[in-house]
């Protein structure tokens, strides 16, 4: 017998609590499945300096817990692990974590996005420690340093361009000899006095003290050859990837899997279904933007509800 839910929330992170947090305000009981990894992508950030209230900063992991357990004082419930597959197109809708069966009137979906990365030991042992997949987010922390961003398309001339207001210099590591971004945005990398563009050549290791990150090793597409360049920090400019596999073909989508909602609503392609946060933002990507879709999608889902009521 599956367990019935008058609003699941599929995803934790700003988003998810945030829309825990008001749902459970106005009395619907929610029930958040939290993902394996609670508190999505601000747990593996060290310091957050940009969150509004807290002008010390704060840990990222830290300040999850303190929405989660905000959340959980008005009444929101938790269940740790994946949401493993869906079924929406009957009412009550359906969702599944293994093989336990849940049906909910309403579903809000907050699974966020995963940053592309290298896929090097390296890499993982440093992130966090000078290897960033977010400049907007991490930028501040590299004043008068030299820094590299790898990509070679809009993203990461974005970050490029955002991180010269920081960087003493920003290396651009490409693995070929143009860029594949937009003509407009290359001439600006081209032309920024502080942006070095380094051709055919991709990162094969990160190195660094133990501590932080003292260089990149890169090796030449060309003729295989290596060198060293002595830097402070890396930036993955190579995009994101929504995590929305389990929704797709249930929900209108764009070309690369961002869930498509209802602007300035977060309803989606079905009724009684939203999206809040990364999940469905490929332009911002902040944890306050994710917490205000998450509130925005909170307040759509009661209103939904209230007009939809539907028996248990």
């Amino acid at each position: 017998m599956a367990q019935h839910e008058q609003l699941v929330i599929v995803g934790s992170g700003p988003a998810g609590y945030t829309a825990a947090l008001y749902a459970a305000r106005a009395n619907l009981s929610p029930l958040l499945f939290e993902g394996l990894q609670p508190g999505g992508q601000l747990t593996i950030t060290s310091d957050v300096e940009n969150y509004p209230g807290f002008p010390e900063g704060i840990l990222g992991p830290e300040l999850m817990e303190k929405m989660k357990k905000q959340a959980e004082r008005f009444g929101a419930r938790y269940v740790l692990g994946d949401v493993t597959r869906v079924d929406f197109s009957q009412r009550p809708l359906r969702i599944w974590q293994e093989e336990q069966d849940f049906t909910a009137a309403a579903v809000i979906i907050a699974t966020g996005a995963s940053a592309k990365w290298l896929g090097l030991p390296s890499e993982q042992r440093y992130r966090g420690k000078g290897v960033s997949a977010c400049a907007t987010c991490d930028g501040f922390f590299f004043r008068g340093v030299e820094v590299a961003v790898v990509g070679g398309g809009d993203t990461a001339i974005e970050e490029a361009m955002f991180l010269t207001k920081y960087a003493s210099r920003v290396y651009l590591v490409h693995r070929r000899d143009e860029l594949r971004a937009s003509k407009i945005m290359a001439e600006k990398a081209r032309k920024h006095p502080k942006i070095e563009l380094v051709w055919n050549s991709v990162v094969d290791e990160v190195l660094g003290d133990g501590k932080a990150v003292t260089g990149l090793r890169l090796r030449s597409t060309a003729d295989q050859s290596k060198r060293d360049l002595l830097l402070k920090g890396l930036f993955l400019g190579i995009g994101h990837e929504p995590n929305t596999r389990i929704f797709r073909g249930q929900l209108e989508m764009n070309a690369v899997g961002y869930i498509k909602v209802r602007f300035p609503s977060t309803a989606t392609s079905l009724p009684g279904v939203f999206a809040a946060g990364d999940v469905a933002d490929p332009s911002y990507r902040q944890a306050v933007t994710a917490a205000g879709s998450g509130c925005a999608a909170a307040i759509d889902a009661e209103r939904w509800l209230g007009e939809h009521a539907q028996p248990n």
